[in-house]
């Protein structure tokens, strides 16, 4: 009977020192950053959070879709909505977490009332990221759009470019590299501070806080409900996450919660 209840007691204590495990994709900064921050309070909560670095806007959603990632965080909803679209998924957004104000950035000038006729601008090639850009090359009076209000305008929907500026569409992840060859880029944030680039001090332009490009914590129908995901959820929006988002990045990322 000892042996019996001894058995059971270890079979109690090894389910309640079991960690679920989630494995989340992310790009580098500040996604992974944070995932990194709320990793020891999922631990003490019972949850093993694995953290795979992307480098690109594609692979985390395809991974999340065929079950390689449980969840992913990286995007935005107008680009999850587009993916969605293209790829036929039915990825959905978890929570909230931030967001990432898009740049102007430069190493040839100073101020874009400097920015010569015919120039070259680079911008993301994605559908979502390229309209954000154009939006923003609008807002800074470079360019006008057809209707500033669509979020997924292409260059088609210029009608005024003044400067006859030249708008070349790149891999979002390679715009920092060509920032010198090229006289202004438009960049995601996630990309600007891995490239050592402040937006709050190194951006000629930026967006302002009522941004509609919160990142979002992405998952499946099928696992969006976990008690796993809900303490990712709670943890990434917690108090502490806030601050720490305040506090590392100091306006380059805002927290939306």
């Amino acid at each position: 009977m000892k042996k019996i209840l001894a058995l059971i007691a270890a079979a109690v204590a090894l389910n309640a020192t079991a960690a679920d495990k989630l494995v989340v994709g992310a790009t580098a900064v500040p996604h992974a950053e944070i995932l990194e921050f709320v990793k020891p309070q999922l631990a003490k909560e019972g949850v093993e959070l694995d953290v795979k670095v992307f480098t690109d806007y594609v692979q985390p959603n395809v991974q999340v879709a065929e079950k390689k990632l449980d969840a992913n965080f990286f995007q935005h909803k107008p680009y999850l909505d587009e993916f969605n679209k293209g790829k036929g998924t039915n990825l959905v957004t978890v929570v909230g977490v931030h967001i990432e104000p898009f740049g102007i950035y430069s190493t040839k000038l100073k101020k874009l009332a400097d920015l010569k006729e015919g120039a070259t601008v680079a911008i993301p090639n994605d559908a979502t990221n390229g309209g954000r850009a154009l939006l923003l090359l609008e807002k800074a009076g470079l360019i006008k759009l057809k209707d500033s209000s669509n979020l997924s305008a292409t260059q088609r929907d210029i009608v005024q470019n003044p400067k006859k500026l030249k708008i070349k569409e790149l891999e979002a992840a390679m715009l920092p590299r060509v920032l010198n060859q090229v006289d202004i880029a438009l960049i995601n944030t996630n990309y600007a501070l891995e490239a050592k680039l402040n937006p709050t001090k190194d951006a000629l332009a930026i967006e302002g806080s009522q941004s509609p490009y919160v990142n979002i914590l992405v998952a499946r129908p099928d696992n969006k409900d976990s008690a796993a995901l809900k303490k990712l959820s709670a943890a990434l929006t917690s108090p502490a996450t806030k601050k720490f988002i305040l506090d590392k990045y100091k306006g380059a990322v805002v927290p939306a919660f």
